[in-house]
């Protein structure tokens, strides 16, 4: 595996991610942002931040398992979530939690979240894409 997970003391310990990964492979890999998607192109879960967290974070996993990687491999996310507010918090918890627990993952890798204001379209509520380091 291309990728350590750290939680450096002196930082806080956040249960769903760690603060750091060290990356030591020498294949990388840029998954572009990645909204609720099935692969139809059918939006999973309108209106339902967990749901679509979830497919998101399902989504990268299915395009690094076409390159030879999983999610295991990711050394940082980030997450763009529309008009963001600490109440969705538990939402957005409760679709990474599901998705770690597919993926087998857990805890996930470091990651900015963002609050902005739309996505490509109005039904999608959370993109996000990652970036992997593969041996």
């Amino acid at each position: 595996m291309a990728i350590t997970l750290v939680d450096p003391s002196g930082l806080p310990k956040i249960d769903a991610y760690r603060q750091v990964s060290i990356a030591t492979g020498s294949k990388l890999v840029f998954i572009a942002g990645q909204v609720a998607w099935d692969a139809d192109g059918v939006t999973v879960g309108e209106g339902d931040l967990a749901a679509q967290v979830e497919q998101c974070y399902l989504n990268i996993g299915t395009a690094l398992a076409e390159v030879g990687g999983s999610f295991d491999d990711v050394a940082k996310l980030t997450v763009y979530v529309v008009a963001w507010t600490p109440d969705k918090l538990p939402l957005f918890l409760e679709g990474v939690t599901r998705a770690a627990a597919k993926l087998g993952v857990t805890p996930v890798p470091p990651g900015t979240l963002l609050g902005v204001a739309a996505l490509d379209v109005p039904e999608h509520l959370v993109e996000v894409e990652a970036t992997a380091i593969i041996d």
